[in-house]
C-alpha cells in the first residue's frame, strides 16, 4: 500500500518510531539497528514501508533501503517465521550477510540471530535457496574445484568466478535482476581479487544510488 514514508521524525520508542505526514503521525515498527541509522528527532526522514494486515492487526514496518525491505519480505514468507522474528534478523544481520548465508547455507549465520535454533536455520535455508536463481555453473565450478589438488591457475580462474557468480546470485534475492547486476560489476575495480561478501557490499551501493 506504501512504498515509503516520508515526514518529519516525532517520536523514537523502544520498537517502533512516529513519522509526522502532513499532521498525521505513523506509527511504525523497526529494528532497533534501523531506528539508530534513522536520525534525530525533529528531522526529515524516510523509511521503506511493508503493510500488514491480519485479522486482530494492521501494522506499518519501516527500513532504511529496498534491500532490507526484500529481506523482510523473504524472512515472512518462511513458514513459522514472523514479523518481530524478522525484525530481530534485521537488527543482528546486513542484508549482505543474510542473503550469503542463504547462497552458501551458512548455518551459524543463521543461529546467531536470537530466537533461531538450528532447525529453524535450516528450514529458512530450505525454503528461501529456492527462490535463489542459482547458475548451474555454481555447482559445476564447486565440483571442478574439488577434483583438483594443487591450486593452479585454472583453479584460481574457477574460484574467481564462482565467487563473483556467487554473488550475482545473492544479489538476485534480494529483487535486482541480472542484467543490471552484471552492469553494475562491470564498474568494479579488481573483483575478482574481492571476497564474495564484499562483492555483494559493493554491488548493493552501485545498485542502490
Amino acid at each position: 500500500m506504501f512504498a515509503y514514508i516520508k515526514g518529519t521524525l516525532e517520536m523514537k520508542m523502544t520498537d517502533y518510531v512516529v513519522i509526522d505526514v502532513g499532521g498525521l503521525g505513523y506509527k511504525i515498527y523497526m529494528s532497533s539497528i534501523g531506528m539508530e541509522k534513522l536520525g534525530n528527532i525533529g528531522e526529515e526522514v524516510k523509511v521503506y514501508t511493508y503493510y500488514r494486515v491480519r485479522e486482530d492487526d494492521v501494522s506499518i514496518y519501516g527500513f532504511n533501503s529496498n534491500e532490507e525491505l526484500r529481506m523482510f519480505e523473504l524472512l515472512l514468507s518462511v513458514s513459522g517465521v514472523g514479523a518481530k522474528t524478522a525484525l530481530a534478523m534485521l537488527a543482528v544481520c546486513t542484508p549482505s550477510e543474510f542473503v550469503l548465508a542463504i547462497v552458501s547455507e551458512d548455518i551459524n549465520v543463521l543461529t546467531s540471530i536470537p530466537g533461531i535454533g538450528p532447525k529453524s536455520a535450516k528450514r529458512i535455508i530450505l525454503e528461501l535457496k529456492d527462490k535463489i536463481k542459482k547458475e548451474e555453473q555454481i555447482q559445476e565450478l564447486t565440483n571442478a574445484s574439488n577434483t583438483i589438488n594443487v591450486k593452479t591457475k585454472m583453479q584460481q580462474a574457477i574460484e574467481k568466478e564462482s565467487k563473483i557468480t556467487e554473488a550475482i546470485a545473492a544479489l538476485q534475492v534480494l529483487g535486482y535482476n541480472k542484467r543490471e547486476i552484471e552492469k553494475a560489476f562491470e564498474t568494479i575495480a579488481n573483483k575478482e581479487e574481492m571476497i564474495t561478501e564484499d562483492l555483494i557490499k559493493k554491488g548493493l551501493t552501485i545498485l542502490s544510488k
